[in-house]
């Protein structure tokens, strides 16, 4: 359990703290010798070291401490899921190489895995500290492996919509929405809730994020950070051999764990994201970058696809070919 550390010298009472928290942690309390009031964190044990309500005190006063180990999980005695084989290992890397080297990613593909409650745990890392989703595939970007049971998630909006818990009553009303002025109305946040897909609470048991190339389990999505050119050309290679034109799903709300994973592993087939608000606030991802989530089955013909393309065409792009010389 997070430590909850409340300043309240600097604490002004605005009630900021009980608005904002998602799991309702705190409550305003009578202080300062009867006049006015403060706040306390009433329900400690709630936390989910979120930061949400560090983010939003106007004065500073609140810091969570993650205690050391009791964030990630103890060693345990369940059995360990068997490592992939060495021939499915290389396909990954081929992938891998294929996306790295045609569009010139800054950031490594990444592997996404959902794992069932009754499947077991691949034999991978931790984290230490609580991370958000969006963090740790932001992390898995850059080489890091994450395998996040429940209690590593530190959103529970996200880890809720994977299917790793229930939601908590603030977040299925909609009504931090209404306090991040991120909607106009409680019917637009129902609605939004509403249209969201979602896993069954509690289908799920971790979530794991590796760089493709170094693939520990069967990936359901394969995620690509990159700027809107490279997301271009993916889309093209996907339509390398049809012609066909898509359809997106994203609306900028929870955008890595609905329109990166959960979309493309429920509907099978491949979606972009623009990110969204929480995603940009709580990791490094810089403004000219988004993202694509593609289904396991739809990457052979995809990567065929921009494997041709990259014969020609994308280099005859890059080098601005059609530009007039006069220009």
């Amino acid at each position: 359990m997070p430590e909850v550390q409340l300043d309240q010298q600097r604490c002004t009472g605005c009630g900021m703290c009980v608005n904002f928290c998602p799991v309702e942690v705190f409550d305003l309390v009578p202080g300062n010798g009867g006049n006015g009031k403060i706040s306390q964190a009433t329900r400690e044990e709630a936390c989910w070291a979120c930061d949400t309500c560090v983010g939003q005190c106007p004065t500073g006063a609140i810091r969570i401490i993650e205690l050391e180990g009791e964030t990630a999980l103890k060693e345990c005695d369940c059995a360990k899921a068997e490592p992939i084989d060495n021939e499915e290992r290389s396909r990954y890397e081929e992938w891998h190489r294929i996306l790295y080297d045609t569009l010139r990613l800054r950031w490594y593909p990444v592997a996404i895995s959902l794992i069932a409650a009754h499947e077991p745990l691949p034999n991978v890392p931790m984290p230490r500290v609580k991370l958000r989703f969006c963090q740790s595939l932001m992390m898995a970007r850059r080489g890091k492996s994450l395998l996040m049971p429940p209690q590593c998630h530190a959103c529970p909006d996200g880890t809720h919509i994977m299917g790793l818990t229930e939601i908590p009553p603030k977040l299925a009303t909609g009504e931090m929405y209404i306090h991040f002025k991120k909607l106009d109305s409680m019917e637009a946040a129902r609605q939004m809730i509403k249209e969201r897909p979602r896993l069954v609470e509690r289908s799920m048991r971790a979530t794991l994020v590796t760089p493709l190339k170094d693939a520990v389990a069967t990936p359901d999505v394969i995620a690509i950070v990159a700027n809107p050119e490279q997301i271009m050309w993916l889309c093209m290679g996907a339509a390398y051999f049809t012609g066909r034109r898509f359809e997106f799903n994203a609306n900028g709300y929870n955008a890595q764990c609905v329109e990166t994973t959960l979309i493309p592993y429920l509907e099978q087939k491949f979606n972009i994201s623009f990110g969204c608000y929480g995603c940009r606030a709580s990791s490094d991802v810089s403004d000219d970058l988004m993202f694509m989530g593609i289904p396991i089955k739809e990457m052979p013909v995809l990567l065929k696809g921009l494997q041709q393309l990259g014969r020609k065409a994308i280099t005859d792009s890059r080098n601005k070919i059609y530009l007039p010389p006069n220009i």
